[in-house]
């Protein structure tokens, strides 16, 4: 690929301290590089970033982009399908769907289209790994990740409850290798598994999973210190029990307490962190700031943010009872899906409306969260795709930061009570550029563990996002002026400029080895599947996959 110059641009690099700095960046195949000491190296390609504005790649560390409900909301939702631009064929593009939930193609399109170059998906069931490898394959140019579901997995919950961790770091290691995954994922933790026995759900952390005795705080402290006893470069990754119910503050706050000092990551905290009686709309409110306190207090959490949008969209996700619930909530279609052993899901279109007190007080409580958390590097932007909106949003939500005066706009079309039980209108904190960068590429990229993205120093993949300048936020990062994808100029001006595949990023914890027997015997006894055709071979992996190494302290 040889050398690239990018030449006298206005670079924002937080891991490297670099604040705005007006400085040339050098690409030798496809990776950063210092500039060449050897005389008459010349660049084979120079790009005048004068004026220009340059970040590393976008990461978007939770989303919802493969997988089986994904592929269902895709199949459930025409009537969204209908109504949004399609992506045609071209020389660079295959064609694609829009909507609340695009296909494969489009995905990776419209992600490098505004700057975004690494997205992982949260929420997938082990047994569908290689079929979500498979979409990740047909996800042009970003490169992948995936989060596997164990916080409902019937092996996990009777190896917690014969209180055996040594059992439990050997299965979730092996299953880690086995989906080429990337980390552990809990979402409501038993909870799941008590809708699938009859219906139930469960609502605080010592309630029991009846079948298995064992309790969410025992599922969330066990599978915490698995994910750190395995040195997984990224901690637990939580949805906690009771997502989307008046008064659950209390439960984030009891999760958040339970950990008792290990590393975990508390996903779209915005949906966690309401106040107000279930039998009283009027309640309803924001506990941002005792959950913001909590977490800037407590360096081992971390947490996205989950920012709801108005607009259309679809609520997908792998918490079966809460699907439900919002089906009944809104009359809309509903689909549930379980998964043998391992997960389930929910999935119903849905509507958030300015004009709505819930919904507006749910915009309000995302705001909050990056407001109030003082420290950028321990929150990441997410609007938890699809489920509060588009991961396009993203650019509406750098303006909604940026700008206090596009805030106070926004809060004269909602309902006047909604200020009244948030604290929003009294926040004058105003994000900068440098801060935009850390919460959209390098804290994500740090919380992941991923030494080579999220900045632009040598050997970091050479993933970055050239913006032209603009009072206008959302119009700056809406459309990028270059997207380079490991050396590669993917986007230009809005444009797919060059075909490119990403790569798939997973792990391959050491297990102990002889515990295998074990679980195969009970995998050949339970499942419909034969252990052997379990694991995702690695053909079914994008070239040039990179298997990251568990070397976290």
């Amino acid at each position: 690929m040889g050398w690239m110059k990018i030449a006298n641009g206005t670079v924002y690099d937080p891991a490297n301290g670099i604040d705005g700095a007006v400085m040339d960046l050098w690409v030798k195949d496809g990776r950063m590089s210092a500039p060449p000491t050897e005389p008459g190296v010349r660049p084979d390609k120079t790009i005048n970033a004068t004026g220009l504005v340059i970040m590393p790649g976008g990461v978007d560390m939770h989303s919802h982009i493969a997988g089986p409900k994904v592929n269902v909301a895709r199949k459930m939702r025409p009537e969204d399908k209908r109504k949004a631009p399609v992506i045609r064929r071209s020389e660079f593009t295959r064609s694609g769907t829009t909507g609340s939930v695009p296909s494969t193609f489009a995905t990776g399109y419209l992600y490098a289209g505004m700057g975004y170059t690494t997205a992982f998906d949260a929420a997938i069931p082990p047994l569908g790994a290689r079929h979500a490898h498979e979409e990740f394959h047909d996800t042009p140019v970003i490169d992948k990740g995936m989060f596997v579901l164990m916080g409902n997995n019937h092996y996990v919950m009777k190896s917690i409850a014969e209180k055996d961790p040594a059992k439990l770091q050997a299965f979730a290691g092996w299953l880690l290798g086995a989906a080429k995954a990337y980390g552990i994922k809990l979402v409501n933790p038993g909870g799941v598994e008590v809708w699938k026995e009859g219906g139930g759900n469960i609502h605080g952390l010592d309630d029991e999973v009846p079948a298995f005795h064992v309790t969410p705080r025992q599922i969330i402290q066990s599978l915490a210190q698995t994910a750190m006893d395995l040195r997984l470069p990224h901690p637990v990754h939580i949805h906690c029990n009771n997502l989307g119910l008046p008064g659950n503050w209390r439960t984030t706050l009891a999760t958040m307490q339970a950990l008792e000092g290990r590393r975990a990551h508390m996903t779209h905290i915005q949906f966690h962190s309401y106040g107000g009686d279930a039998d009283d709309q009027n309640t309803f409110c924001s506990h941002v700031p005792k959950l913001a306190d909590y977490v800037n207090a407590n360096p081992n959490i971390t947490v996205d943010v989950g920012q709801v949008l108005f607009g259309e969209t679809t609520s997908m996700t792998g918490d079966g009872p809460l699907g439900y619930y919002l089906h009944k909530v809104t009359g809309r279609k509903w689909f549930n899906g379980d998964t043998e052993m391992e997960a389930g899901c929910g999935i119903v279109p849905i509507t958030y409306k300015d004009k709505s007190f819930v919904h507006s007080i749910q915009w309000a409580i995302g705001l909050e969260w990056y407001l109030l958390v003082n420290d950028p590097w321990r929150i990441a932007m997410s609007t938890d795709h699809p489920n509060g909106g588009s991961f396009l949003a993203y650019p509406e939500i750098v303006q909604l930061l940026m700008d206090r005066t596009y805030r106070e706009e926004v809060l004269k079309r909602v309902p006047p009570k909604v200020l009244q039980h948030c604290r929003l209108k009294d926040m004058d904190r105003e994000y900068t550029l440098n801060e935009i960068a850390i919460i959209t590429r390098a804290s994500p990229a740090r919380m992941l563990g991923l030494k080579h993205k999220g900045h632009l120093g040598p050997g970091a993949d050479a993933d970055i996002a050239i913006y032209t300048p603009s009072k206008d936020r959302k119009a700056m990062f809406e459309m990028p002026r270059f997207v380079i994808k490991s050396g590669t100029i993917v986007v230009e001006q809005g444009e797919v400029r060059a075909e490119l595949d990403g790569v798939a990023l997973h792990v391959n914890p050491q297990h102990d080895a002889e515990r295998l027997p074990d679980i195969k015997k009970w995998f050949e006894d339970c499942y419909t599947i034969q252990f052997a055709n379990y694991p995702v071979d690695p053909h079914h992996l994008p070239k040039g996959s990179v298997e990251v190494a568990c070397d976290r302290e």
